[in-house]
C-alpha cells in the first residue's frame, strides 16, 4: 500500500528546498569564516549561529517529507560564493540570498494551495513567517551599517557595530506584533 501523502511535484519541490536550506547553511558558514578572518567576531558569531539555523530548517523539511510518506533526497552542495569585499557586500549578498529563499518558499505554498494539499500549505506557513523574520534581520543589519557609514564606515564605527551585532538576538521583531504601546 502506498502511504505517500505527497504528490510527486510537492515531494520534488520540498526536496529542492532541502538543498536550498543546506546551501544556505554553507553560505552562512562561509561568510562567518570570512567575517571571523576579517576581525568581525560579532558578525561571525551571528553568522555561525545562522548557519546552524539553516541546517535546522533543512532538517524540518526532511522530517516533514519523511512523515508524509515521501523520501527526502540529499544532493551535492554548490560551492559557497566567493568572499565578500566588505561588510556591506556581505550583508547585501545575505539579503539577496534570503529574498531568493523567500521566493522558493512562496512557490511551495503556491503549489500546495493549487493542489489543495493543506497539510503542506500549513507546513509552509511556518517558513513564510521565518522568511519575514530572516529578511527583517538582514535589513536591520544593513540599516545599522548604513548609520555607521556604509562602505565608508570608519574602523571605530565598524568595531562598535561588530560588538553590537555579536550581542543581538537571532530573532527580529515582527511588524504585526507592534502596537501603540510597543512600536
Amino acid at each position: 500500500m502506498d502511504t505517500n501523502r505527497l504528490s510527486k511535484p510537492i515531494e520534488d519541490i520540498l526536496n529542492k528546498q532541502v538543498k536550498k536550506e543546506a546551501d544556505a547553511a554553507q553560505i552562512y558558514l562561509s561568510y562567518a569564516i570570512w567575517a571571523d578572518s576579517e576581525g568581525y567576531a560579532g558578525v561571525a558569531n551571528l553568522l555561525f549561529r545562522h548557519s546552524g539555523e539553516e541546517r535546522n530548517h533543512m532538517m524540518k523539511v526532511i522530517e516533514y517529507i519523511q512523515q508524509r510518506g515521501g523520501k527526502a533526497k540529499i544532493t551535492a552542495l554548490a560551492a559557497p560564493p566567493k568572499d565578500p569585499k566588505n561588510l556591506q557586500e556581505c550583508f547585501e549578498k545575505i539579503f539577496q540570498h534570503e529574498v531568493d529563499n523567500s521566493e522558493a518558499i512562496y512557490e511551495i505554498v503556491y503549489l500546495s494551495q493549487k493542489e489543495k494539499d493543506w497539510a503542506t500549505w500549513n507546513f509552509g506557513q511556518w517558513f513564510v513567517k521565518e522568511q519575514i523574520e530572516e529578511e527583517t534581520l538582514v535589513m536591520n543589519l544593513l540599516d545599522k551599517l548604513k548609520v555607521a557609514g556604509g562602505p565608508n564606515a570608519t574602523s571605530e564605527s565598524l568595531l562598535y557595530l561588530d560588538e553590537k551585532i555579536g550581542q543581538q538576538e537571532d530573532d527580529a521583531d515582527f511588524a504585526r506584533d507592534a502596537s501603540v504601546a510597543n512600536p
